[in-house]
């Protein structure tokens, strides 16, 4: 079962930092929300564009340490 808790906190950070990098990357946001929303549809996700948009808000809240 640590296996398992270990693998899990890796992949967790793993998608985290990717999400950071792919938000805080030096493009417009409108650009990099396309890219994520493309890639999502790929995967079979469909999210609306105020759904993608609150999911990019949410995020950069929980990245800013001031909250």
């Amino acid at each position: 079962m640590r296996g398992f808790n270990v693998f899990a906190t890796f992949l967790t950070g793993a998608l985290v930092g990717a999400a950071f990098g792919i938000l805080f990357a030096p493009e417009k946001g409108t650009d990099t929300r396309t890219k994520i929303a493309e890639i999502l549809r790929k995967k079979g996700i469909k999210l609306s564009k105020e759904d993608l948009d609150e999911l990019a808000d949410e995020l950069a809240s929980a990245a800013d340490p001031v909250d």
